[in-house]
């Protein structure tokens, strides 16, 4: 192996460090399991220290393996910053962005693509606002907004606007390390609805939750209802209780270190889908143009 990993090998190692598993990992990444196992390996075998501990609950981060992620983070950043300050950027372009975006949206999603899209455009005045999906709906038609990112999936089936669709986030069981579920060759709504039930309700997920579980004559056992992904994770991953959430949300971590799994459930559960969403009836002003298409551009490139 040469004495620089590729970066295609850091991004096999930052999927695992990110997931928790190399399954996950590549599918997140469309390569085979076995690409991203040898990728891991050879990175170790050139550093000569231990990243990972392999047990059966996934692929943990050593001390060292913690302290390269933070760095193999900044390799990642240094690049998309290369990218960005040799691409052909319009410093002519102007201008005010009034940009709105749903809190998953927010936390989860749209950071990175922001700063992308600052950094190409130093020019555009953008101004966030965060809000709840018939604000934004709202504030689009009534010209409020220029355009917004949020769950397109929530979206009325009569409404007026537009949208192109960005990602499809899959909704997963998040459970403990240790949970009896994890056991199990096939877990469904059923077994869920015996277990404390941990509800996100923020972005309409209560709403979408019981629209799923409704054609099953099943509810949740509804333990605790919050706002916070963090007290879903840090509940989930105490033992308190599970909960269904998307793959954009997961992290295989809490707050105080203990690890969360997800499942694949049997039942059929609608993904999360965000997307890019504004008033079709008239043109884009030049700056939203410019965001709509960074945004595709970036999310093509992977």
């Amino acid at each position: 192996m040469a004495n620089n990993p590729s970066l295609r090998k850091l991004r096999y190692f930052l999927a695992v460090a990110e997931s928790g598993r190399v399954t996950q990992a590549a599918v997140d990444l469309n390569v085979s399991q076995s690409s991203v196992t040898t990728g891991v390996r050879e990175i170790e075998e050139e550093l000569g220290v231990k990243l990972f501990e392999r047990q059966a609950q996934g692929m943990i981060l050593t001390r060292e393996g913690t302290r390269f992620l933070q760095r193999v983070r900044h390799v990642f950043q240094a690049v998309d910053e290369a990218f960005d300050s040799t691409r052909l950027h319009s410093p002519t372009l102007t201008g005010r962005l009034d940009l709105a975006m749903s809190y998953t949206v927010a936390g989860y999603f749209l950071p990175p693509l922001l700063a992308q899209f600052q950094r190409r455009y130093p020019g555009v005045d953008v101004r966030l606002h965060e809000a709840s999906r018939p604000t934004i709906q709202a504030g689009l038609e009534g010209g409020r907004f220029d355009i917004a990112i949020m769950l397109i999936s929530n979206l009325e089936p009569d409404t007026s606007l537009s949208a192109h669709l960005l990602i499809r986030s899959p909704r997963r069981l998040w459970v403990g390390s240790h949970h009896p579920l994890l056991k199990r060759r096939g877990v469904g709504l059923a077994d869920v609805a015996q277990e404390p039930y941990i509800m996100l309700n923020v972005d309409e997920a209560e709403q979408t939750a019981l629209r799923y579980w409704a054609p099953t004559g099943l509810s949740p056992s509804v333990l605790f209802s919050t706002s916070s992904v963090e007290a879903v994770r840090s509940l989930v991953a105490n033992g308190s209780g599970v909960g269904i959430l998307s793959d954009m949300v997961y992290r295989p971590w809490s707050l105080e270190g203990r690890r969360i799994e997800h499942i694949d459930l049997t039942d059929r559960i609608p993904t999360m889908d965000v997307g890019l969403t504004w008033d079709g009836s008239k043109p884009l002003t030049a700056p939203a143009q410019a965001f709509h298409d960074a945004l595709i551009e970036a999310m093509a490139a992977g």
